[in-house]
């Protein structure tokens, strides 16, 4: 079942069980079923305080963690091993007496959640997001005995997956009622569950000194602009609703120089702790909502809080970009996807649809061909904009059919989920119909600025922060860089070298402008 290298990576990491565990198995004959015990008697054989045990669940095959002698609260529904390998290992860990990295606060803020939680989360192997609602969720459970989790492999139980009408993942259920979808931090699902937080965290900010930099926004840019700036011996901020940004969400990445292969939530993870090396201070699940000047420039947030600076990077980012037709928003979660990754396996043996012939949208055909019965492209050109290589691979599936010159202008249901959409073709005017159970939205970038419309900010028509050479705004002491912006070309590599930029700039205005607060000093001394 595991690998030598897997298994030597496995043992390293339980020699920190302090407390002995019990994995309880509960499997059928299935393959499947097979696979997992298969799975749990490597593990019990490779450490002395592992005990294995069968057990009777409700779904099978599952593997159920916890501590000796006390009921299991963190159960697996469905073999983890691709990404979600990692969720099994901490589950593992955490059961054993292993500590938490997270914030000790937060940790205590879940020991002392009241009321009896029991979560369950849908999720697909191949969904790159999933681990970290299912490792947070875990680490929940194993914190506070009045909380439960299990995850559950959507494409192993798939008639769960049909009854609650689950078309993306991670989907998360609270006591039987949907709580969420989509990634979550762990600290997203704590203030979710405890409804005071929002308030104490804003009063909490509310305290906080004024900054020399505040980069609003946790992509690639603004953690290259926090790392410029902090070496600068600085006081520096980073203000987001995730770090990471829309890098999370990207699974392979190959032209990130000298690093010929890596994946999104890697990087992320590798940017975090770079920023952490530096006297950062790194707000997240918070949403900016206004920007003004004064002495100070100031961001106000949705919490109620605002935060003062004498000089803003605003690093936002963008998102995918929408259709914007009839039951698009509907039908969200429910077969309309932006992630073929996450979601695809949920469409196993279904026909689906992909909107967009750019290298997203053909690469999404191309990974969803081998999981779907079929594909339909739709691209609202009379020609691809993908690379032709793609294109090439593309025409040789035979479950893959490109049509062009086709304008989305519906998509159809029957009031639960996806059915079809229906197109118009832009040679003919003639609106046709295509029978699916997904639609795959892949067509490009909107940037995060609805919050600035109504600001002095200079923006273009797409809704683009107006930037020049040095990342400078047309208000003093705003910045911005990245995806957000005017720069062409919206890479990783671009942003991060224009939040460099931005921070270096941003620093040569400290320098060269007085600072309000030493002003107000001198005025009161005079």
């Amino acid at each position: 079942m595991l690998d030598a290298n897997l298994k030597k990576q496995l043992d390293t990491y339980l020699q920190n069980i302090v407390k002995p565990i019990e994995i309880s198995v509960s499997i059928d004959d299935s393959p499947k079923g097979q696979e997992l015990n298969e799975l749990a008697v490597e593990i019990a054989e490779m450490s002395s305080k592992i005990d294995l045990v069968s057990a009777d669940d409700k779904r099978s095959p599952s593997m159920a963690i916890g501590p000796s002698g006390q009921p299991p609260r963190v159960r697996f529904a469905g073999i983890p091993m691709g990404h979600e390998f990692t969720s099994l290992v901490l589950a593992l860990l955490q059961a054993g007496g292993h500590p938490s990295k997270a914030d000790p606060a937060l940790l205590e803020q879940i020991r002392n959640l009241e009321g009896e939680f029991h979560f369950e989360t849908y999720i697909s192997l191949s969904c790159q997001n999933c681990p970290d609602v299912v490792q947070a969720l875990n680490l929940m459970a194993t914190l506070n005995p009045n909380i439960t989790h299990v995850m559950i492999d959507g494409a192993l139980f798939q008639d769960e997956v049909d009854e609650r009408q689950v078309m993306a993942v991670p989907s998360v259920y609270l006591n039987g009622e949907h709580f969420g979808q989509g990634r979550m931090t762990l600290a997203d699902i704590v203030n979710k569950v405890d409804s005071g937080a929002s308030k104490r965290k804003a009063a909490e900010l509310n305290e906080k000194a004024p900054y020399d930099v505040l980069i609003v926004g946790g992509g690639p840019a603004a953690a290259s602009a926090a790392i410029y700036a902090a070496r600068k011996g600085i006081r520096t901020g980073i203000v987001a609703e995730r770090f990471g940004g829309q890098v999370l969400d990207t699974v392979g990445i190959e032209n990130f120089i000298s690093v010929p292969y890596t994946e999104g939530p890697k990087l992320v993870a590798n940017l975090e702790q770079h920023v952490k090396e530096y006297d950062v201070d790194l707000i997240t699940e918070q949403t900016a909502q206004q920007i003004s000047t004064g002495d100070y420039v100031e961001i106000a947030l949705k919490s109620g809080a605002t935060l003062l600076s004498r000089a803003v990077i605003l690093a936002t980012g963008a998102r995918w970009r929408e259709m914007n037709v009839p039951g698009e928003q509907e039908y969200r979660g429910k077969g309309v996807a932006y992630c073929p990754h996450c979601d695809g396996p949920l469409f196993k043996g279904k026909r689906v649809a992909v909107i967009g012939g750019g290298n997203s949208g053909i690469e999404a055909a191309i990974d969803l061909a081998g999981i779907v019965e079929h594909v339909t492209v739709l691209e609202f050109a009379d020609t691809l904009r993908a690379d032709e290589v793609l294109q090439r691979k593309a025409r040789s599936m035979r479950n893959i059919d490109i049509i062009k010159s086709a304008q989305t202008t519906e998509v159809r249901g029957d009031g639960k989920k996806v059915v079809g959409l229906t197109y118009k073709d832009r040679a003919t005017e003639e609106l046709k119909q295509v029978d699916v159970a997904g639609i795959f939205v892949q067509i490009g970038l909107i940037p995060n600025t609805e919050w600035l419309k109504d600001s002095e900010l200079n923006l273009t028509r797409f809704g683009e922060i107006e930037i020049d050479a040095r990342g400078a705004t047309n208000i003093p002491g705003v910045f911005a860089a990245g995806d957000v912006t005017t720069v062409p070309f919206k890479q990783i590599i671009v942003a991060m070298g224009a939040g460099s930029t931005a921070s270096l700039a941003a620093f040569d205005h400290l320098i060269r402008t007085a600072d309000p607060a030493e002003a107000g000093k001198q005025a009161a001394n005079a």
